[in-house]
């Protein structure tokens, strides 16, 4: 009976330990997290005046694009991580606003905006729900500037093809997200991200304008711990 009990008592701290030591390696510090989901960066957009010579109140606005999200997170601590966001180029097209409001698309330009932050995770590591905040540096590169006929025909009529550039900008984000545990390996996370972020427009004729983009991004994705 003895030698049953202490059998039974060797089995029960053996599937103890082996419970404490999964729970570590998935939620505590020197976890690794990947993430993969689906974000929507909608611009929120404040558009100067087009520079001379041009209509007065000659503004644009920006449309929104959705596009696949990979993350990787290390945790420094129990409480404290950081994260890396990447992903494909996202696309916006670039319409007439103001004074032009209604002439449809203007042009259209992809954006790579990776993003570096440090996060604070609240509660336990064990914890099913975690709320977390995080600051972090985005890298906003502008690629693949277009214009459309619409453009040329405001801008440069008569001319050839109107085009344009945008200055690519470092800047700060801030997000606020959480996560929700399956088990000790998968997680659901939604996350929200807002970023000032202000370039210049160049155009072929010559003329600038300065946008405020400032974007909203929302994403949804499913992740793993390792």
């Amino acid at each position: 009976m003895k030698i049953r009990l202490n059998s039974a008592l060797k089995v029960v701290a053996l599937a103890a330990a082996m419970v404490a030591a999964s729970s570590a390696s998935a939620q505590s510090a020197g976890t690794w997290t990947f993430k993969v989901g689906m974000n929507k960066i909608t611009p929120k957009v404040e558009s100067g005046d087009l520079s001379a010579p041009a209509l007065p109140g000659t503004k644009a606005d920006v449309k929104s694009d959705t596009k696949p999200i990979f993350t990787f997170a290390y945790m420094l601590t129990d409480n404290v991580s950081a994260e890396l966001d990447l992903g494909v180029p996202y696309k916006h097209d670039l319409v007439g606003a103001g004074a032009i409001a209604g002439t449809g698309k203007l042009g259209s330009a992809e954006v790579l905006p990776p993003t570096a932050f440090i996060q604070y995770r609240f509660f336990q590591p064990s914890a099913m729900i975690r709320p977390y905040a995080g600051i972090g540096l985005t890298y906003a590169y502008f690629q693949k500037e277009t214009g459309s006929g619409q453009m040329t025909a405001l801008l440069n009529t008569g001319g050839s093809g109107e085009t344009y550039r945008l200055d690519n900008k470092l800047t700060v984000s801030y997000q606020v997200g959480a996560t929700w545990a399956f088990n000790e390996r998968w997680f659901a996370d939604v996350a929200v991200v807002k970023t000032p972020l202000k370039t210049t427009a160049h155009f072929t004729t010559g003329q600038t304008q300065d946008i405020k983009l400032n974007p909203l991004a929302v994403s949804v994705g499913i992740g793993y711990k390792f």
